[in-house]
């Protein structure tokens, strides 16, 4: 079994608070059923990805998650960076 040392538990929250800002982004989108589909979506990416406990990969993948977003919402900032 993997040692979890802090810093995977502060990615766990910069991926919960990632989800949080991408469901809050999503409200700009007129279309409900756009809306619920990209809910759906991101949160199926977390959901596959959610096994991995390597910090570089986890760290990738929440840089690639920032990216998305700011891709499908332009006007946003996304999450703080902590």
């Amino acid at each position: 079994m993997p040692d979890f040392g802090l810093k995977f538990f502060i990615l766990q929250k910069r991926v919960l608070n990632l989800y949080r800002y991408a469901i809050r982004a999503s409200r700009s989108l007129p279309d409900p059923q756009t809306r619920s589909e990209t809910i759906a979506w991101f949160r199926s990416e977390i959901e596959r990805n959610r096994h991995l406990t390597d910090v570089a990969t986890i760290e990738d993948k929440l840089t690639a998650g920032r990216r998305e977003i700011r891709q499908i919402f332009p006007s946003s900032q996304g999450p703080a960076r902590r």
